[in-house]
């Protein structure tokens, strides 16, 4: 390793480093930068505050190890701060007093990653901890940390080896009628929870007399299970933000799955519901044909969670085909003019389609080639955007029941089309699909046919049977309610249409591109894709795309033009990139101001996204483009002027909104104060 991972200049003692996380992150980060081992405090801080707003990395016990990879870090680095007054980093026992921050390279090696992951590991030990306290001097933490991440020879402590090593064999040292246990750990980024978690659960097994072997999945690399060990235990513990590799290796196996932070929160409580569940016939097993994060909806999500997650699943691998396919159906706009969207005669096909099939560079139609790729592009398009249910469907039911359910999923995607059901009748067969095949995974069939599950029993019975409800019993009931929203929405004129607008800009700004965002946005999408779509899909589509461009642009004209002191040095430097990302219809780039600053920074917003959403709409501005903001201003049917007008619109008024919430209890120099010191020390 060239550099250490730690030096005195990257520690500070008892300092006041800011009022909220954002501005402690920004202090180390200023820390790194110019000890030279990052090229961007401000690429960073993002980096950093885009973790954040995953999940809190604050810790019980006064600990938060914000963490990130990032493309500015050029040394693996840690930097550390002990903070008078506590800053709170969402732990649920309140404030933090040591802060790490964990920067690693954007491709960072497997050393650094273990260098970390030992870093984190050693936060869940209280007598580490109580030494950061006590030391009086940076360089008496550097040496302290160079200690618990250093290499040493091992040196055998026979107490804590059962839990602690990870033996091949679980069940050494166990004491009699004690079940041995197994356990995942695993987060998103897999340098810090992944491992504090595994340790967390290893020191409560230790406490509970158990045997406990720990499979982490993280950055630094992971030494699998042995089958044996695997095959030894009486339960597993799944404590994951992310799918687990491998999980069909635990097989009928009693479970116990939450989320990671729950396996550094609350491990003991783990261990014991581990230990009851190995002996109880009733338990929650691992099924060889459900995922992961689906296995422990019942325990641990609620039918609410499991909705959530399976619609959330659903969209987000909707979006891709609906992205491509829009704007490529916009792009044949802008070549061939929008006639090239209308049937061709008694065909059957769009003029597109049939340009498309009967032409070639060889032999252009009328119009030359303008018109033959306009027409290409544009009935490329029209085949994506005709996945969108299907791939909806499909995906729904993968994220209930894994692969088995990737079949009768897109297939009750296909039939919600072939009925009339539409979008409504995507959402409802895949869930149908998704329970369905679950349900068969779960049935006891002899051993000889388990292996058939997957690719055979399941998809064809669930298949078999999914469209046999869709076609005789959920066709009409579906068909009518896909009419009657259709009916509605073409009939909706004056004060309902501007409510309808007002309510789809409040969505699109309440969680910045997530699930109630994602719901608003698939609505409109599934307006402009359906058969017939018109004017009033084409307005409604409009409002949720200016609606959604609010909160960026708004977070920038604040950030960097009205009141800039009002904001830190980071939220300013993010406020410059917010204005392409506005621009671009990506609302995701005001997620680090409302990580930050959430009570001020999201009723703001949502005020904003309400103004957009029904001027758009009493406008009467159109869209037939899903996604490319300001870039798609062609395919606005010449009401591109209405649409910025209400962007516009709503933007000033966010803006002034979060300036005034910022204003309030806040002053100018209070905000402004943090920014020295983020540099200085």
């Amino acid at each position: 390793m060239s550099a250490s991972i730690i030096a005195p200049e990257l520690v500070a003692l008892d300092v006041s480093a800011g009022t909220d996380k954002t501005e402690v992150i920004g202090y180390l980060a200023a820390r790194i930068t110019e000890a030279g081992r990052s090229t961007s405090v401000e690429g960073l801080v993002e980096a950093a505050l885009a973790r954040e707003a995953q999940s809190a990395t604050g810790l019980p016990g006064g600990i938060a190890i914000p963490h990130c990879r990032s493309a500015a870090v050029t040394t693996a680095s840690l930097g550390f701060a002990r903070l008078d007054p506590k800053v709170d980093f969402g732990a649920p026992d309140g404030g933090a007093d040591l802060v790490f921050l964990i920067a690693a390279p954007e491709s960072g090696g497997s050393q650094h990653m273990k260098l970390l992951s030992a870093l984190a590991r050693a936060l869940v030990r209280p007598e580490f901890t109580a030494s950061l306290r006590a030391a009086s001097t940076p360089e008496e933490v550097v040496a302290l940390v160079d200690e618990v991440i250093t290499p040493k020879p091992a040196e055998p402590k026979p107490e804590a080896s059962a839990a602690a090593a990870a033996p091949a064999d679980g069940s050494d040292g166990a004491p009699s009628g004690r079940p041995s246990l197994v356990a995942i750990t695993a987060c998103p980024t897999g340098i810090a929870h992944t491992y504090m978690a595994a340790d967390s659960l290893k020191l409560a097994a230790e406490r509970a007399g158990v045997t406990l072997t720990v499979e982490t999945q993280g950055s630094s690399g992971s030494t699998p299970l042995a089958a044996q060990t695997i095959a030894d235990a009486g339960a597993v513990i799944f404590a994951t933000d992310v799918g687990v590799k491998g999980r069909e290796r635990f097989a009928g196996k009693p479970v116990i799955t939450a989320g990671v932070k729950r396996g550094i929160n609350e491990p003991d409580a783990m261990i014991a519901e581990a230990v009851a569940a190995a002996s109880d016939p009733h338990a929650a097993k691992v099924d060889g044909s459900a995922s992961a994060s689906t296995e422990s909806a019942p325990a641990q999500l609620g039918l609410g969670g499991q909705l959530k997650r399976a619609l959330l699943t659903g969209v987000s691998y909707m979006i891709p085909f609906v992205a491509a396919g829009g704007l490529l159906i916009a792009l044949g706009f802008l070549l061939a003019g929008y006639e090239i969207g209308s049937d061709h005669g008694d065909s059957g096909m769009s003029n597109a389609q049939y340009i498309a099939l009967h032409n070639s560079l060889w032999n252009l139609p009328d119009g030359g080639l303008r018109m033959y790729l306009g027409a290409v592009s544009n009935a490329t398009g029209a085949a994506a955007m005709s996945l969108m249910v299907a791939v909806l469907a499909g995906y729904i039911a993968y994220a209930i029941a894994d692969r088995p359910g990737l079949a009768p999923g897109f297939v009750a995607g296909v039939l919600a089309g072939t009925v009339g059901a539409g979008f409504i009748g995507g959402v409802v067969g895949g869930l149908l699909a998704g329970v369905v095949a679950l349900w068969i995974g779960r049935l006891r069939l002899p051993q000889w046919a388990r292996g058939l599950m997957p690719v055979v029993i399941i998809p064809l019975f669930a298949t078999l049977i999914t469209g046999g409800l869709m076609y005789m019993v959920l066709a009409g009931p579906l068909r009518w309610v896909n009419e009657a929203m259709t009916d509605a929405l073409n009939g909706m004129s004056g004060s309902s249409k501007i409510a309808l607008g007002v309510v789809l800009g409040l969505m699109m700004c309440f969680d910045l591109g997530g699930p109630v965002n994602k719901a608003a946005y698939a609505f409109a999408v599934a307006g402009i894709g359906a058969a017939g779509a018109g004017v009033p899909q084409w307005e409604m589509m409009a409002a949720v795309m200016a609606a959604g461009m609010v909160p960026p642009l708004a977070l920038a004209l604040a950030s960097t033009v009205l009141r800039p002191r009002l904001f830190t040095e980071p939220e300013r430097e993010n406020g410059k990139a917010a204005w392409f990302l506005g621009a671009s219809f990506i609302s995701e780039g005001a997620i680090p101001f409302a990580a930050a600053d959430p009570l001020r920074v999201i009723p703001s917003m949502m005020l904003g996204g309400a103004v957009t959403g029904g001027l758009s709409m009493a406008l009467g501005a159109q869209l037939r483009a899903p996604h490319g903001g300001v870039f798609v201003l062609f395919a606005m049917n010449g009401t591109w002027w209405k649409f910025l007008l209400a962007l516009a619109a709503g933007v000033v008024v966010a803006a002034v909104a979060v300036v005034a919430a910022k204003s309030v209890g806040r002053s100018p120099a209070a905000a402004q104060s943090a920014q020295p010191a983020a540099v200085a020390a």
